[in-house]
């Protein structure tokens, strides 16, 4: 696929295991294979990112400082990226930034310098692929036990798993079945 100048991923079930409320970096583990697929990104001068809600700040049960400290650990495991872009509002609060609104894509677009049209979103729920839409983004589904079945049946794109999302993105590189995203 031609045109994609980086790809923005959401961070628990997609990157990481999802581990509620994370506070502890310790219990950061990747998902199977987001070592490789991320180094493949950046050997193809790919940028990558993270869209990231994180409600628990805005209901009380982690600090910025507990956020920010797993993001590290991410990092230390998966190597550097090129933005984060963090939600910290609690979904009562009605901001601009928490998924499924656009916030945190064009936020990160915009931090890149780069438009939202030529990013991907990749996330395993529907509010991402409807945050990366509603940016005019495009988005790959990863399906985890927590996406809804409704969710895989309408997303444009569904990847087995995160190293076929990434590597139909990467040109030279066959995509996974099912053809390449829109």
């Amino acid at each position: 696929m031609t045109g994609v100048q980086a790809v923005l991923f959401d961070r628990d079930g997609t990157l990481v295991e999802d581990v509620p409320y994370n506070r502890d970096p310790a219990l950061v583990t990747p998902v199977p294979g987001a070592r490789e697929a991320l180094g493949l990104l950046r050997t193809h001068g790919i940028r990558t990112g993270v869209v990231t809600n994180q409600s628990g700040i805005g209901r009380g049960l982690l600090t910025h400082a507990q956020v920010r400290r797993v993001n590290e650990r991410v990092e230390e495991l998966l190597g550097p990226f090129d933005v984060w872009a963090v939600c910290p509002h609690a979904p009562a609060e009605g901001c601009a930034c928490r998924k499924p609104a656009p916030g945190l894509v064009l936020s990160a677009a915009r931090k890149l310098g780069v438009p939202a049209a030529d990013c991907v979103v990749v996330g395993d729920i529907g509010s991402d692929l409807t945050a990366a839409r509603r940016a005019g983004a495009r988005g790959i589904l990863v399906p985890t036990p927590v996406t809804l079945r409704e969710e895989t049946e309408t997303a444009e794109w569904v990847a087995p798993d995160l190293w076929e999302a990434v590597r139909s993105l990467v040109p030279g590189h066959r995509p996974a079945v099912g053809g390449s995203i829109p």
